[in-house]
């Protein structure tokens, strides 16, 4: 099952590498990464093309905002499931996407919500 994970950022310099680093740190491998960039003038851009993910896919579009730039990258997603990880988010341990996957095959869910 794969995984799309989804991150629009715009000038995320401060944040972005910790949102990478989480994703690196995945111990499920079937990730599909689309980040959107709206055109940033830090060093956000130096980032996303130092971050050493294979299956990334990286998109620079102007002036979608962050709902524009989100349903952008729903649109390119190949994954059956789709999370959004903003550039200020983490994911919180190294299991969270093999987690996940466990619970969407055991439930056969189609949105799964974790509060």
């Amino acid at each position: 099952m794969k995984i799309t994970l989804i991150t629009a950022c715009l000038n995320s310099q401060n944040t972005i590498q910790m949102a990478f680093n989480s994703v690196l740190r995945q111990n499920y491998k079937n990730i599909e990464h689309i980040i959107i960039d709206g055109e940033s003038n830090d060093s956000t851009q130096t980032l996303i093309s130092d971050y050493p993910f294979k299956n990334k896919k990286v998109f620079i579009r102007k002036n979608l905002g962050l709902y524009g730039s989100l349903n952008f990258g729903i649109k390119k997603a190949t994954g059956e499931y789709i999370l959004m990880l903003h550039s200020d988010d983490v994911l919180n341990n190294e299991n969270v996407i093999s987690d996940v996957v466990k619970i969407l095959k055991k439930k056969n869910v189609a949105v799964y919500l974790d509060r």
